[in-house]
């Protein structure tokens, strides 16, 4: 029993002893230097915000068509005599020249079988002219009282008179039958399809081909109810005389070159599309073959190209880079002594490069055009200029404490050493 008691108090002295040993070393033990509880500031790129004076630019894009497009097809019927050598898919003409000549013999010969139906139809009339002033003046020496317009034969006359208008007629029709075996077009243009050959039999209706002028080519561009507010123009527009509208920039590319046609806006259609909701305005390239060709380079037709359209002026409109726009209305702007505000902007118009925005910002504000993590009021940022150059007036130092009430936010491993890429 003793010994067991001795061994109770053996273990209980050196546990002590233990105890004692630990805490002398945590006592003795130098206090960890205090890590700096500022975050570190992000390293961004900025460019200065510009005002100027705009003027909005709308991008769209359609096909080309002609103004005049028709299809050619007799209106008499006949063998075919004679094909224009340029009536051909892709030839050009002139307006009025023959391009098609249908057998005109028998169509000659009626026109000399009216004729001599006219002369007869002549004759008649004057035999019929004689014989009533034969009458009255029989009556003058004969009769007593008014003579009736039987008597004077005036019933007779009315009808030599209604069959010489018959004969002329019948002869009018032959002449224009005759024209009309001259097939052309009342427009200069291009054959787009040929679909008759010499010697074939057509009759009236028959499709011989489809042509179009080269006057003018029509681009339809679709407009969506906001781009006609940058643009500017109402629902029922209509340019007016020639060379009014507003102006407009075609391009496509070509054997891999890309060309460039000018044009005007000169209508919009009469209605809003019920499918896609957009209405489509008319663009009007003036002499594609000619004095509107890109550097000799038509605009063909069927060319599916893009447009740019210059829309009305805004005045005091701050320019910023697109990378600069941050959601769908928020900017970021670098303060002097480096750090970051978070500016709510009212968005005019934006593209692939620069943003238009009305307010929000002011004339050379600093605003960050480099991506950054968990933004917001207050950050401590280092700026850099476009050339990589550090704005000191617009940035933090590493061992600057953060001022009292400013938000800290982890940034991550941005650092000036590692500056996110501007983009």
């Amino acid at each position: 029993m003793g010994k067991l008691i001795g061994r109770f108090v053996i273990i209980g002295v050196v546990a002590a002893a233990g105890l004692v040993v630990i805490f002398g070393l945590f006592a003795t033990q130098e206090e960890p230097d205090r890590a700096n509880a500022a975050p570190r500031p992000v390293a961004v790129f900025v460019d200065a915000a510009q005002l100027e004076t705009i003027a909005l630019q709308v991008s769209s894009q359609g096909e080309a068509r002609p103004r005049t497009q028709i299809n050619l097809v007799p209106q008499v019927a006949g063998r075919i005599t004679y094909v224009n050598p340029d009536f051909i898919e892709g030839g050009f003409f002139e307006a009025g020249e023959t391009l098609v000549q249908i057998d005109d013999a028998d169509y000659r010969l009626a026109v000399t079988r009216a004729s001599a139906q006219v002369a007869q139809a002549q004759q008649a009339l004057i035999r019929e002219q004689a014989e009533s002033e034969l009458a009255a003046s029989e009556w003058a020496v004969l009769g007593d009282g008014e003579a009736s317009s039987l008597t004077l034969r005036e019933p007779q006359m009315a009808e030599a008179r209604a069959q010489l208008a018959a004969a002329e007629a019948s002869l009018q029709s032959a002449r224009l039958d005759l024209q009309r075996t001259r097939i052309s077009a009342p427009f200069s243009g291009r054959v787009r399809s040929q679909n008759i050959g010499l010697g074939q039999y057509v009759s009236p209706g028959t499709p011989m081909g489809e042509v179009f002028s080269t006057d003018a080519i029509l681009v339809r561009l679709p407009l969506t109810d906001h781009e006609l507010g940058l643009l500017g123009i109402p629902i029922a527009y209509n340019a007016g005389g020639e060379g009014e509208g507003m102006p407009v920039q075609l391009t496509a590319t070509l054997a891999d070159r890309q060309h460039t046609w000018q044009g005007r806006i000169i209508r919009t259609d009469s209605a809003i599309d019920p499918q896609t909701r957009v209405l489509y305005a008319i663009a009007e390239v003036t002499d594609p073959y000619g004095a509107g060709a890109a550097n000799g380079v038509p605009l063909a037709v069927g060319l599916f190209v893009t447009a740019s359209i210059t829309g009305r002026d805004v005045e005091n409109a701050y320019i910023l880079p697109r990378s600069a726009l941050r959601g769908q209305d928020n900017v970021y702007v670098a303060e002097e002594g480096g750090t970051l505000s978070v500016r709510t902007v009212h968005v005019i118009d934006s593209n692939s490069d620069r943003v238009v925005v009305s307010s929000g910002v002011e004339r050379g504000e600093l605003v960050v055009t480099s991506p950054i993590r968990g933004a917001n009021d207050g950050m401590r940022i280092q700026t850099f200029a476009q050339s990589g150059e550090m704005m000191a007036a617009y940035s933090a130092t590493y061992d600057e404490e953060p001022a009292e009430g400013l938000a800290e936010t982890e940034t991550g491993d941005a650092d000036s050493g590692a500056v996110a890429s501007n983009g």
